[in-house]
């Protein structure tokens, strides 16, 4: 594939294949420099608080130093969340939730429920994943998911559902009659996702509308932020791993140089775990991540998008129905506007700097420290 890459690349006349993709993903509005100067940033900044994260994960284990495996199990032993028993349940209950984040929006996905745009139980012979897509001709948006009745079914509708309010959006009156209008970037399109998972998140109680106790809502939510945490760095080591890879064709044509930047990367980004005595399966992980070989250079977007949501749900804390107006506005944007006046539309700004991640990340351990407070 590298030596493929290559070719095209010069080919079409680019620097290097990073040049290449960059053109072919149309990032008009930020540059490698921009990616560089974000995994500074997470280095300066996300990096100390995930390492906070991990080592109060070590304490509540009983642990001397927390290994690989110690991050798959609930530190406190506690039983998996069961939030719902079937999809009708999960249906009807996210359905409440978002009609208390905003009505509108609760009504768009009353549409599709009535309308049976939803297909979210798990069965024989179903594909596997879950994703939105939509119909242009109805302009209405189809979820496709396969719940099983864990706490990441939630999560996944959430998100899904807030990728169907962009398909609204885009559609809503007269709409944006040119198919090119509808194509937004997924540095955008995420955000529209991730930030309904954070908006979502308040009403999680039942007595909100939700699935859980007022402590297990607590639980879902510092998972949740603390996933937030974690991500970035390794968003990190994957991103500035495929910077490496082709602007060092050479290196990375042999495997142990891949194998010798990504344990350097992963040493930079992601400390607080001990590897010892697994250093050559860590050094496989470039190979357990398909972005790279399938989609290649597409993964910082994730990163960039989750930065606008934090910025999205900050807003909705001290102004929920303003900071949903303003979010709901930029959905209905589409393509029409380029990135960094889609986020500012949304309340966020488009942003790589550690001041600002800074700010999101004091505002993420604050809440987790409220929630760890919270009553039984």
């Amino acid at each position: 594939m590298l030596q493929l890459r290559r070719q095209i690349a010069a080919n079409a006349d680019c620097t290097d294949y990073r040049d290449y993709r960059w053109r072919q993903l149309l990032r008009f509005d930020y540059t490698p420099a921009d990616c560089e100067a974000f995994h500074q940033a997470i280095e300066q900044v996300v990096v100390p608080a995930a390492e906070r994260i991990y080592e109060r994960r070590r304490r509540q284990l009983g642990l001397a130093t927390l290994r690989p495996w110690d991050l798959d199990v609930d530190a406190q032993g506690r039983a998996p969340l069961r939030p719902f028993g079937d999809v009708a349940d999960l249906e009807a209950t996210c359905a409440a939730m978002l009609a208390r984040v905003d009505p509108e929006l609760g009504a768009q996905f009353a549409i599709m429920r009535r309308e049976q745009l939803l297909d979210l139980d798990n069965r024989k012979g179903k594909a596997p994943g879950g994703y939105c897509t939509f119909f242009p001709v109805a302009e209405r948006p189809f979820i496709f998911m396969n719940a099983v009745g864990v706490h990441e079914d939630v999560n996944t509708l959430l998100h899904e559902a807030g990728h169907a309010f962009h398909v609204f959006h885009t559609f809503d009156g007269d709409g944006l009659p040119y198919h090119q209008q509808w194509d937004v970037g997924m540095e955008f399109a995420e955000v529209a996702s991730m930030s309904m998972e954070l908006l979502s998140a308040p009403y999680l109680p039942s007595g909100a509308g939700g699935f859980y106790t007022d402590r297990e809502a607590a639980r879902a939510r510092v998972e949740q932020l603390e996933g937030i945490l974690r991500f970035w760095p390794y968003m990190a080591v994957v991103d500035a791993f495929q910077q490496w890879a082709y602007t060092h064709p050479d290196a990375a044509a042999d495997p142990s140089g891949c194998e010798a930047t990504w344990s350097a990367l992963w040493r930079r980004f992601m400390p607080g775990v001990d590897w010892s005595g697994l250093e050559d399966e860590l050094a496989d992980g470039w190979r357990q991540k398909v972005h790279i070989f399938q989609m290649p250079f597409y993964y910082v977007e994730y990163g960039l998008a989750q930065l606008g949501a934090v910025q999205i749900w900050r807003n909705s804390l001290s102004d929920q129905a303003g900071a949903v107006a303003r979010y709901r506005y930029a959905l209905s944007l589409g393509g029409t506007a380029n990135l960094p006046n889609l986020f500012a539309a949304a309340g966020a700004r488009f942003a790589f700097d550690a001041a600002t991640l800074r700010e999101a990340v004091e505002l993420i351990e604050r809440t987790i420290a409220d929630l760890e407070g919270a009553p039984a």
